[in-house]
């Protein structure tokens, strides 16, 4: 077994159906008494039972939440918190308000309590990512974890089947690049793996029946593991594509992760095979999970595998059908080359701009 180091992050989880009801015991085992309650415009109403539920200890309410987390937005979440007297942050979505919570938290150091009705991860990292100028600014800090996260599979029922089946990908692919990250190790490993397993198993069920609670909850337990890993090891050539187009394109964040994925596994994957076995292992067994609709035709490889699973979920396999303008793919592929990073295989300028030509196109991926 190689040399490894393991450092686990802090955290308290609340997982099950009705997990929510918990809500208030978390906020006083923070020792928080004016909680301000985050969100997306268009779940003010989740919010605003969320500020219900808390009562009196419920601040106010902030649903200005947005992708890629602009830095105007930002600072005008900061300066509410600041004027309400608020001591912690609630924050219920997917990773846009887990983001805008960050934020907040970057800045003054108030503690965040997440509960993601998507299968975003965002909640589970130290990651945070602010939007300046059209460049997604991403770093780490300790004090942007939230302490506390309540995973309620009964808040996710309502998400769109379309929203389901890219955020789930977008789990994997948090996962899919633990496995060959340079600071990665056998306990990330099995969480990667688990959470890839978990989160593709999910997904036949919930297209049959978008309610299934079962599923639901083995795709909320995927997310947790893939969020954990994404926490725990630097991350490669699929997340710096993935910020750079969505930062600087305003890209749907889980769809961009989706269309990138195959393409980003195919490019390292001579470099990664062990990683790549892996990945294919554990769709394997997603696929053998009772409930699901038995194994997918060919594809042996983990990036084929990847590329035909979103596909016959019906989700986008092109960069171009999710608003990416063909104009900027050489701008991608500059800032891609830009500023090294560990990555399996060394960052070619001209193979990158193949791929993302490839991506573009919705083509099969090729190493």
């Amino acid at each position: 077994m190689k040399t490894f180091t393991y450092q686990a992050n802090p955290a308290r989880v609340v997982f099950g159906a009705g997990a929510l009801a918990e809500l208030p015991r978390e906020i006083e085992r923070l020792g928080a008494r004016r909680a301000l309650v985050l969100c997306t415009p268009e779940q003010a109403a989740s919010a605003q039972q969320v500020a219900d539920l808390l009562g009196d200890r419920a601040a106010g309410l902030f649903a200005k939440a947005v992708m890629h987390v602009p830095i105007e937005t930002a600072r005008e979440a900061r300066e509410e918190a600041r004027r309400l007297g608020a001591d912690c942050a609630v924050a219920i979505g997917g990773g846009s308000t887990t983001g805008l919570g960050k934020a907040i938290a970057l800045e003054s150091g108030l503690p965040i309590l997440a509960i993601p009705t998507t299968y975003a991860g965002s909640e589970m990292t130290s990651i945070y990512g602010i939007t300046e100028a059209g460049v997604k600014k991403t770093g780490r800090d300790a004090k942007v974890l939230p302490r506390t996260v309540i995973y309620d599979p009964e808040l996710t029922r309502t998400l769109p089947l379309s929203m389901t089946i890219t955020s789930a990908l977008n789990a994997i692919a948090h996962a899919a690049e633990g496995l060959y990250a340079h600071d990665g190790n056998p306990i990330i490993g099995l969480m990667a793996e688990e959470g890839i397993r978990a989160s593709a198993a999910a997904m036949a069920p919930l297209m049959f029946d978008t309610q299934n609670i079962d599923a639901r909850s083995d795709a909320l337990y995927g997310a947790w593991l893939c969020g954990t890993v994404l926490g725990s090891v630097a991350m490669g050539l699929h997340h710096k594509l993935c910020h750079t187009l969505g930062g600087s394109f305003n890209l749907p964040h889980a769809e961009t992760h989706t269309v990138v994925l195959p393409h980003a596994l195919a490019y390292n994957a001579p470099q990664a095979p062990e990683a790549m076995a892996r990945i294919a292992r554990a769709l394997r067994a997603s696929e053998a999970a009772p409930g699901t609709s038995g194994a997918a035709p060919g594809a042996a490889d983990a990036p084929q595998r990847l590329f035909e699973l979103a596909k016959r979920m019906g989700a986008p396999t092109s960069l171009q059908a999710i608003g990416m303008p063909a104009a900027g793919l050489d701008r991608v592929a500059d800032l891609a080359v830009q500023n090294p990073y560990p990555n399996p295989r060394p960052l070619e300028r001209a193979a990158l701009r193949a791929m993302l030509q490839r991506a573009f196109d919705g083509e099969p991926p090729q190493s």
